[in-house]
Formats: C-alpha cells, structure tokens, sequence
C-alpha cells in the first residue's frame, strides 16, 4: 500500500483550518459587544489560554521517508507505522523495499518566516506605515557636569523678583495686589514704603444727662439742675500712616522702623441747653472744632537676633501705642516713651520693659496735643507672656505697672474753660499719687470655651486724698472675665466685671479702683449706652460719674486731661451677649448688661444725698457690622443702645431711661 506524504500534509492543514473556524466562531458571538476602531475583545471559551499552535514547515521533498515521517509526527501527532509506509532512499537498503512510481518534479517553494501566533481571539492588524528611522540626536555644545558643579539648593533672595518675573502688573490704587506704596518691593535696597490712609466716621444722636443752671438755661420755668437730654454728635478723623523701614520682615522683626501717624480731625456737638458746649454761655449751644495730632511718631532698632528661630531684642522711641493687657483695662493710649522688647524659646515668652510720659490730649477731639508740654505724670510696665503656661491655646500675661503723677500745685483747664486738674471735687485742691498695679491677664480657650480675664491689685499713696488733707493708701481690686463658646455661627457670651468701690471718703484708705487710661473692649465695648457715654454726677461736681470709652465709675473730670480718682463707688457688671455671623459679611451682636454700684458711700458724701441704692440699671445693645468686601477696607457699624434706669440710677437723675443710636463708616487703604 503506497501512502504520500501529501496526504499526511494534507490532513494535518485540515485539522488546523477546522480549529481556527471554530475559535472564530467563538469570537463571533461576541462581535456585538466589540468597541468601535477596536479589535475583538472576546474571550476564548475555555477557562486557560490555548497553548499556541505548532508552527508547521512545509519540507521539500527528501531522499529519507523516515526522517519525514519523524518530522511529521512530532508536529501533528504519533503515526501508525502499522499501516504507514514510507519510501525509502534509493541508495539505501530496506526491506520489503515497495516500489514508488516516480513524481513529476515539484518546483521547491521557501517557506515564508515564521511569525507568532496571536492569542486565540485576538486579531492583529497588518501595519500599513513603515516607521521611520529615528534620527540621532545632535551633539550638545554644553559640556558635561562633572561632580564639582553640583551645589546646595539656594533659597530665592527676595519675594518681590518673583511677582515681576511672573509679569504682575503693579498699581498705586489696589492695595491687594504688586503697589510700591503698600511695601511690596522695595524702592532702593532693603528700604520699603508703606502708606496707609483710613477715613474713620462717627455720627451720634443720644440722650444724656445734661446739667444746666438757673442762669445757663434756655427754658424758662424748667428745674435749674438738668435740662433738655437731646445731644447729637459727629466726628470725623482722618488718619495718614507713613512706614519707611529696612529689611525682609517675613521671618523677623525689620532692622530700622520709622512711623509717622497724624491724625487730621474734625468734631461737632449740637445740645438743648447753653453751657454744655463752653463755660461761657454766649458760645450758643453747638461748638464746631478742629485739631491735627500726631499719634505715633518713633523710630524701632533691631538689635540683635538671640536664636535661629528669629527671637530678638528691638527698641523703640517715640510717640507709640501700647497696651498693657488684652482687653484695655488698666492702659491703652499713645503715649511718648520707651520700650524694649522681645521674644525667647521660639516666640513662647514676649516681654515689654516701657517707660512713658503722658502727653496732654486735645479736649474735644482726644487726640495727642504737642502744642503743650508734656504731663508731669509717668507710667513704668513691665509684662511677660507666656504661650501655653497653662493648658495649650490659652495665653497667660503677669504685669506690673507703676504710675507716678507728680502734678500736685498744679491747675489746668481744659479748652473750653473747664476745670480739668484738681478735680472739681471734694476739697478740690491738687494732688499727687504714686500707685502700683500687680496684674495677671490670660487669652485663649480651655478645650470648647474661650475665656479672656484680667485681675489687677493696686497698692500705692496719694497726697492729699480726695475729701481729706492728709495722704491715704491705695488698696484696690479689680477683675474681669469673659467666658464664651462657638456653636457653628452663633457666640453666646457670659460678662462678669467688679472694681472695688471706698467705702468711707474720710478715712485714710482709698479702696475703689481705677486705671490709668482704660480703653475695654468688653461686654458690648462701645455699643454699651454706659460704656460709650460719659454720664456726669450733677450736684456733686463737676467730674463725670463715668468717663467716654470707659467701664469704671471714677468721678474723673475726664478720662484724657483728669487724674485717676481711688475715692470712687466702684463697679459691678454681670452681663449676657451673643455674637452671630448671619453672612461671611455681617455680624449680629446682642448684649444685656446689669450694673450696679460697689458702694454708694462717696456718692452719698459727694450728693449731700443719703439713701442712694445700688442698683444703676440695665443696659441693652444691638450692633450690626457689615463689611462688603469681607475685609477691612471698607466697615459700616451701627448700633443701638438704651438704659433702663434703675433705682440709684433714679435717685440721682431721677431719669426714665437714655437711648443712644451710633453710626460709623471706615475706609481704610
């Protein structure tokens, strides 16, 4: 039996069409799920990936049957040599040698190289482009670094060279972005200039308590002793800051500092009666004043860089602001001095060593008045702040601070012919003190609740007392606290304020307390009716119960050109407020405050008046802050404010109650 090899080759080409039919078959069924411009992304019907197909050769024809065989039978499976036979080689013996007729010759056909077999389900497209040789890369001229040009990374020398490399464009109008007027490059150097100008806007209308006598009114037939209520005010100060300093001050203080601050004002009052205005009735009843003051002029020294982390020593000379505690207690004014201070362990301790002379302040404006000479009246402070001392977050200060007044035999009045020193009081004779203050002050917040809190004793002498000649000892307290917690957008706030009150004007001990220059921004600050009027003790002298931006009851003439006053009925505060941010622009506050006197012994001495109870009354607010820009460029502040008198509230002034409306607009470049 004669077998060709054709056939075998034959059949085994069969086997492969009929296996490659079936895979695509398989990949057709999924041919609907195929994503366009893609090749088929169906899987083989078997779990594991075929192996490969054997790639076949088409032999030519050879004189060795049996190597062919071989060959076939490793490619497509095992061969019956049972009933297979193959041709042997002519010149080779074999037996049972079966006879072959001869073949026509076959034209030899080179086999195409083999190419990979595609994964089953795949389909490969033929690439239509050749790709094209890639050219080699020219030679570079820069030579190649070697390990010595390699150096450390080097910080940028300044801020302002990026914002020019980066093509901002600078204006003298927009203080947000590159201005040479807002300091946000230097113009020569390291020296930079910033000007700043605020326009600050007031306009009052309120009831106050306005004294008048018989031969002042305008009303005949009214009660000689209080007039007409109604008073209007408005008062406007412009303010122009000029700052030329040296140095980068993003990670220290700067190396020099010059400020110019000069504050351009003017101020109107408008009452129902006649010498409210002037102590000279023909002034009418309104007053129109100006005055130009200077609240900061001083020169500030870097002095040395005490640790890696910038703290430093620095010194300053001149007009220049200083507040002795967080809220404006006992001092906060602008007042010319001395100060050296600092930082240490990495900004956790601040210190102040100060010593200042009191400038005389203008009358009606209260503004710094360099036209006259310096006040014989001098305060020494000395006060560190420790960062943490306490629990972490919250800020605890310990002071102390000393006033010396020397201006005893001394009389001054003020611009409108009032007298201001000695206090029209009492013996009404000049005076000096020298008085202490032992003070600790904490900021901050204790887990949810933020508490602020000042607690001051003051010890000391004054020559002579108010209501006796011979000297008295200052022996004084006061404490103040704040306690609040965040809910979301709304601040409900607890108040709590007492300053000792004397209990006998004629012993040699003064017991009320009073501060040097206060300032409080608390409990409703200056949107409190009692906090932001001066209501005077009519028929007890001419000097105010309480003083304009102050809490204290301390029967000053005036907060700015009067003496502190330790013979006072003191001050009790208990109050309840919130603060609510309605928009990311506006704020909503809301305050009650009661309030009452300490001691009413002074008041009684002073009033010729036995009996006068304690109770002052009760002081609500609402205020309104609205800053469109959401900064402070531009403020608008109103407010309203009216006082429920209460019983010693009426003993003295015999008053149903005291409204008070506040309007103020800031611009601020």
């Amino acid at each position: 039996m004669r077998l060709r090899v054709v056939q075998s080759q034959t059949l085994a080409l069969l086997a492969l069409l009929a296996f490659g039919s079936e895979a695509a078959a398989q990949c057709d069924e999924n041919l609907p799920r195929r994503l366009p411009g893609r090749a088929l992304d169906c899987e083989p019907a078997l779990a594991p990936t075929p192996e490969p197909l054997p790639e076949i050769v088409f032999p030519s024809r050879s004189s060795d049957s049996s190597a062919v065989v071989e060959e076939l039978s490793s490619e497509v499976g095992e061969v019956d040599p049972a009933t297979t036979q193959v041709e042997p080689a002519p010149d080779a013996p074999a037996e049972n040698e079966v006879e072959i007729a001869p073949e026509p010759p076959v034209e030899q056909v080179q086999p195409e190289p083999a190419t990979p077999r595609p994964r089953l389900g795949r389909i490969i497209r033929e690439r239509t482009q050749a790709v094209p040789e890639r050219a080699p890369n020219p030679v570079s001229p820069i030579p190649r670094p070697g390990l010595d040009d390699y150096r450390d990374a080097v910080a940028m020398p300044d801020r302002w060279r990026i914002v020019d490399t980066l093509g901002y464009e600078s204006s003298f109008f927009d203080p947000y972005n590159a201005n040479p007027l807002k300091a946000d490059k230097p113009f020569s150097g390291e020296w930079f200039f910033n000007l700043g100008v605020i326009s600050d806007t007031i306009f009052e209308a309120r009831e106050g308590v306005t004294p008048v006598g018989s031969s002042s009114t305008r009303r005949p037939g009214s009660i000689d002793v209080i007039g007409d209520n109604d008073q209007s005010a408005v008062n406007e100060n412009l303010l122009v800051e000029m700052v030329l300093y040296k140095g980068d001050t993003v990670f220290r203080p700067p190396d020099y500092e010059f400020r110019l601050t000069t504050a351009f004002n003017y101020n109107y009052l408008g009452l129902d009666e006649v010498l409210g205005v002037n102590v000279d009735p023909a002034d009418g009843q309104t007053r129109h004043d100006r005055h130009v003051g200077v609240q900061a002029a001083f020169v500030d020294k870097h002095l040395r860089n005490v640790s890696d982390r910038y703290d430093f020593d620095s010194i300053r000379v001149g007009i220049q602001p200083f507040n002795s505690d967080f809220r404006g207690f006992l001092f906060q004014d602008n007042q010319l001095g001395v100060r050296l201070f600092g930082t240490r362990d990495n900004n956790i301790f601040q210190y102040n060593l100060a010593l200042f002379q009191r400038l005389e302040k203008d009358t009606n404006s209260g503004l710094n008045d360099l036209a006259k000479s310096p006040r014989e009246d001098y305060v020494f402070a000395a006060n560190l702040y420790w960062q943490d001392l306490l629990v972490k977050g919250f800020i605890s200060q310990f002071s102390f601070v000393h006033n010396s007044n020397q201006e005893e035999g001394e009389t001054y009045f003020d611009n409108n012919g009032f007298i201001a020193r000695p206090a029209s009081i009492g013996t009404e004779v000049s005076r000096g003190y020298d008085v202490s203050y032992l003070g600790y002050s904490g900021d901050g917040h204790l887990g949810r609740f933020n508490l602020s809190t000042s607690a001051y004793y003051a010890f000391g002498e004054e020559k002579p007392g108010v209501f006796v000649r011979e000297s008295t000892d200052i022996s004084a307290t006061f404490f103040a606290a704040e306690l609040s917690m965040d809910f979301d957008w709304i601040r409900p706030r607890a108040s709590l304020l007492y300053a000792s009150g004397d209990d006998d004007p004629f012993d040699n001990d003064a017991k009320g307390f009073d501060a040097i220059f206060e300032n409080p921004q608390f409990a409703g600050s200056d949107a409190s009716y009692w906090i932001r009027q001066s209501v005077p003790l009519v028929g007890g002298g001419r000097v105010g119960l309480s003083s304009r931006n102050g809490v204290l009851n301390s029967l000053r003439s005036s907060k700015e050109l009067g003496q502190s006053n330790f013979t006072n009925p003191g001050m009790v505060l208990a109050g309840l407020g919130v603060d609510m941010d309605i928009l990311p622009e506006l704020r909503i506050s809301a305050n009650w405050n009661s309030l009452h006197f300490a001691d009413t012994a002074v008041l009684e001495v002073a009033r010729n008046q036995a009996g006068i109870r304690d109770d002052i009354g009760d002081d609500l607010s609402v205020s309104a802050i609205y800053r469109p820009l959401n900064s402070q460029n531009i403020v608008l502040r109103a407010s309203y404010s009216q006082l429920l008198p209460g019983a010693g509230f009426k003993d003295l002034f015999q008053e149903d109650r005291a409204e008070y409306f506040f309007l103020n607009l800031l611009f601020a470049y």
